[in-house]
């Protein structure tokens, strides 16, 4: 049998991730369960992985899989294993459990250099680039040296690396790799002009793109940006 604070925490992992694929912060758990600080977070999401409820994963800043549900009536019963609490990044396997330190760092591929001008030709991957684990969401991700300067506007500078997770599903206003006639790759926000995608700079002196929609193939969504000085 779980205590009610363990089984209100599991509850709340649990929900979250099956809301937005995001778990709850130490903070907001702290707050929700009305404990006095942190460290009542650490005892619980310890005793859960102690009894089997749930388990850390390696190399990911406070990443946590949840492994059974309690049912009512006391019994268990198993979780899908991709139901994967994650605050930074993606699911790695698991590991003898352990505390992680917050400033992990992940390796995520470099494919090259993107315009964030005009469309330049996309380079393959050649290089990985270690990135800290709490600039990263949940997904699977890699990163983009951008070109150019079209994007400043939104704060994104020539030099700067992009980093993107990989999805085909966008909203209007997201900030997107668009891979142009299946060969030249841009940094541009999302937008619908009727029955036209519009790929928009971030800088006024440049015109918006315009393409039939079988033209442009979403390759990710901008998470997140690194710049080194």
């Amino acid at each position: 049998m779980l205590t009610k604070k363990q089984h209100d925490l599991l509850v709340l992992i649990h929900d979250r991730l099956s809301e937005t694929g995001v778990s709850p912060s130490f903070e907001e758990m702290k707050e929700s369960l009305n404990l006095a600080s942190k460290s009542g977070v650490h005892r619980l999401i310890t005793a859960l992985e102690e009894r089997g409820f749930i388990r850390r994963l390696a190399n990911r800043a406070r990443a946590l899989e949840v492994i059974k549900m309690p049912d009512t009536g006391g019994e268990t019963r198993r979780v899908n294993s991709n139901n994967v609490v994650n605050l930074a990044s993606t699911r790695m396997p698991p590991s003898k459990p352990k505390l992680l330190p917050a400033n992990d760092v992940i390796e995520i591929p470099l494919h090259g250099r993107i315009a964030a001008g005009l469309p330049i030709e996309a380079i393959e991957h050649q290089e990985t680039l270690a990135v800290p684990a709490a600039l990263l969401a949940g997904g699977e991700h890699y990163a983009l040296e951008v070109s150019g300067d079209s994007m400043v506007e939104a704060g994104i500078l020539d030099g700067d690396y992009a980093l993107i997770r990989k999805t085909e599903h966008v909203r209007e206003g997201d900030i997107i790799v668009a891979l142009v006639d299946d060969a030249e790759a841009t940094l541009k926000y999302f937008r619908r002009e009727g029955a036209m995608v519009r790929l928009d700079p971030a800088n006024r002196n440049y015109e918006a793109q315009r393409y039939v929609p079988h033209r442009v193939r979403v390759q990710g969504r901008l998470s997140g940006i690194l710049r080194r000085y």
